[in-house]
């Protein structure tokens, strides 16, 4: 991870306000222990009449305190439509992350999974890939697509893109952090045996870790690595 993350500023795009905890919780932490700059950028959130203001105002409040717990410097918020992304033209969207990509300059990606299950992900890791090509001298070298519990692992075997890991991230001294920024999604954890309960985020943990010989892992596709 040293080699790897040798850039000081790391951006994580999230679809949705928690998948940055699910799918990079305990590396957005360490990485923020080890005085990297970390921003997170959420794309969407709930509008009318599928959601209501006091809705969308917890998730925004929820959000804000899970992001204290792990050290993230700077949350953006895109304000796009959630789960209403396909009526979005793509290009808006493009150029919505190409600014922030330019805004933030970063050293390192985090992006969702092209196989996920929700479309706004599949979206966004294409927009992503958009904002983030090596047009100019300044561009992320390291890109890696994480896996978001209830979304990465619904996808169609065979028909969809599989998510088979090839990039791990040790986070056994973090684990408890990830934990606490996923319970202060109070409105989005569930009782187990729910994917989205804090005994599953734990058993993947610990799943992705023994792959490593490690007590707990964050899991991750490498799209992208200039070194």
């Amino acid at each position: 991870m040293q080699t790897m993350f040798s850039g000081e500023r790391i951006l994580v795009i999230a679809p949705h306000p928690d998948d940055e905890v699910l799918g990079a919780g305990g590396t957005i932490a360490r990485l923020s222990s080890e005085q990297r700059h970390v921003t997170v950028a959420v794309v969407t959130e709930g509008k009318p009449p599928s959601y209501t203001q006091e809705s969308v105002d917890c998730v925004y409040e929820e959000a804000r305190r899970a992001h204290r717990v792990l050290g993230v410097a700077e949350t953006i918020w895109l304000k796009f439509p959630a789960a209403a992304l396909n009526e979005v033209a793509h290009a808006e969207l493009n150029a919505g992350l190409s600014e922030v990509v330019r805004r933030v300059q970063p050293d390192v990606m985090l992006v969702p999974f092209v196989g996920d299950m929700h479309l706004d992900h599949q979206l966004i890791f294409t927009s992503s890939l958009v904002a983030a090509r090596p047009h100019g001298a300044a561009f992320p070298g390291l890109i890696l697509a994480y896996e978001t519990l209830s979304e990465t692992n619904w996808n169609a075997p065979y028909v969809t893109p599989s998510f088979i890991p090839n990039f791990f991230i040790d986070i056994s001294e973090k684990l408890d952090l990830k934990i606490e920024a996923m319970g202060a999604f109070r409105s989005q954890v569930r009782e187990p045996p729910h994917e989205r309960s804090i005994e599953a985020l734990k058993a993947l943990a610990t799943l992705r870790g023994s792959t490593v010989m490690a007590r707990a892992a964050e899991a991750f596709v490498l799209v992208r690595a200039v070194v």
